[in-house]
């Protein structure tokens, strides 16, 4: 594992020139935030909300958060451990460890739908939406499901889509998804924890596409779909990596920081550093 590390260590160390210019940070309703998701102009964020990184069992403090023109209204409280979110039709569904939560965003009062997975699901992390299907990672399970959200208000049961260990962030644009990997154990980094692609979402097959393991949690896709955004916990970076030569650069770098579930929109790429209870914004345009 050691070595692994030194070799991403080494790589980003003669990357760290290119890295973009900084824009600026804020902390302002953050609390251990472990995922983005720009809409409307605006930014959802999930947060913890515990006294502790890791939420205990019995612990219900979790909360989103929309931020926008620099105020935060809090949409939806006593979760456990939210963490990746999308919008379909005015519906917001989060990832809340055993369970897909989907809160009507026009009736915020209402009690959310809960879609339930396999009793060995224990940590839904990421979600993917292209058109009427949601994509969920279980990190622990290493399962990917697919859910037809065409009627957001009456949804079905997820389906088994693909089987990968140790899945974790998800992008899709151009009937392809890029997917990230990592320990399940969030330690023991092996040749397997690599980032991963499926060129065809209806036949899914998963091949590496960037294989220099690491402890890789989001993964996110630029505008034009050229650059694929990473981010990685051993070398508290994100990296951009061409979706056609596989070149890679570093964007962001930061000693003791947690990159988790990133998202790009308009040339900004929006970093939730769960270690430290804030948001990172970069320009990358």
């Amino acid at each position: 594992m050691k070595k692994i590390f030194s070799v991403i260590a080494l790589l980003m160390f003669f990357n760290v020139a290119q890295a973009q210019s900084f824009v600026f940070v804020f902390r302002e309703g953050v609390h251990f935030s472990e995922s983005v998701l720009p809409h409307d102009g605006g930014l959802f964020i999930s947060n913890f909300g515990s006294e502790q990184m890791n939420p205990r069992a019995d612990e219900f403090k979790g909360y989103i958060i929309f931020r926008k023109d620099d105020t935060n209204k809090k949409i939806v409280d006593g979760l456990h451990k939210p963490t990746a979110m999308k919008v379909k039709d005015n519906f917001l569904f989060v990832c809340d460890e055993t369970a897909l939560k989907v809160f009507d965003l026009k009736n915020l009062e209402a009690a959310p739908q809960v879609v339930t997975f396999a009793e060995d699901d224990k940590v839904l992390n990421a979600l993917a939406l292209d058109g009427n299907t949601l994509y969920i990672s279980v990190t622990n399970s290493g399962r990917i499901y697919s859910l037809d959200v065409s009627k957001p208000a009456r949804l079905g049961s997820p389906k088994l889509w693909l089987e990968l260990g140790g899945v974790n962030g998800m992008a899709i644009g151009g009937g392809e998804m890029f997917i990230a990997t990592i320990p399940v154990d969030y330690r023991s980094v092996t040749k397997e924890n690599v980032i991963y692609r499926v060129r065809n979402l209806k036949k899914p097959v998963a091949e590496k596409f960037f294989d220099l393991p690491g402890l890789y949690d989001g993964v996110a896709l630029s505008d034009d779909r050229k650059t694929l955004y990473v981010s990685e916990w051993s070398s508290g970076s994100v990296i951009a990596v061409d979706v056609v030569t596989k070149k890679f650069r570093i964007v962001y770098m930061e000693e003791g920081i947690g990159p988790a579930d990133i998202a790009q929109a308009e040339g900004m790429l929006f970093i939730p550093d769960l270690v430290n209870s804030r948001v990172i914004c970069i320009r990358v345009d």
